[in-house]
């Protein structure tokens, strides 16, 4: 209690990511299944950092222990779920688009959301991927499903992907954006294109 008080006036993130800390010390990372059905969301906040700081696990480990989070019913528990292992996306962001690209085809909108989110190549509150930023077109696996996904959770989320990435590339967020048009003339996919190209329409 004293060490997170001391740290009270910190930005939130340090202060998730200390708790998180603190609570591993004391109880390991078995206590992350207690944390998980937690009444606080918060709380299950403080469980996604302990799988975000977890050492010896894979990405695939990593990723299906963080599966639960990224389908929280609170919005919050969902970003703390993609901020806290968005660490080891970067480190291995090939591997990554190979795992989530599975999540695509989820039943839930919030585990295919966070396929998109999780690899955003600028993101928010989170470092960027430099790898991505260069190469958008390696996570053509996650975003060609979501191409015409039905939920607007998704919908914004693959937008704003393609918009961060029209920062750097921009011809390449056109030219895909009037590929998918022509392939698909879903409302979805009008929606995703026209949220991807705000930043490029505002410039030009």
């Amino acid at each position: 209690m004293a060490a997170m008080q001391q740290a009270a006036g910190e930005g939130i993130s340090r202060r998730m990511a200390l708790a998180a800390r603190l609570i591993h010390e004391r109880r390991g990372l078995s206590a992350v299944e207690e944390l998980r059905h937690h009444v606080s969301d918060t709380v299950r906040g403080w469980a996604c950092f302990m799988i975000g700081a977890a050492g010896n696990m894979t990405l695939s480990a990593r990723l299906a222990a963080i599966r639960p989070f990224a389908d929280d019913h609170h919005f919050g528990v969902r970003e703390w779920s993609w901020m806290a292992v968005r660490p080891h996306i970067a480190a291995d962001p090939d591997s990554a688009i190979a795992l989530l690209a599975d999540w695509t085809a989820e039943p839930s909108e919030r585990l295919r959301r966070f396929a998109s989110e999780a690899t955003r190549p600028r993101g928010v509150w989170c470092a960027h991927l430099g790898a991505l930023r260069q190469c958008p077109e390696k996570t053509l696996p996650i975003l060609e499903p979501l191409r015409a996904d039905p939920a607007p959770y998704v919908q914004n989320s693959v937008g704003n992907w393609l918009n961060d990435a029209g920062k750097d590339r921009p011809d390449w967020v056109r030219s895909l954006c009037a590929r998918w048009s022509v392939e698909n003339t879903s409302p979805a996919t009008a929606r995703i294109c026209k949220r991807a190209l705000r930043s490029i329409n505002r410039k030009g």
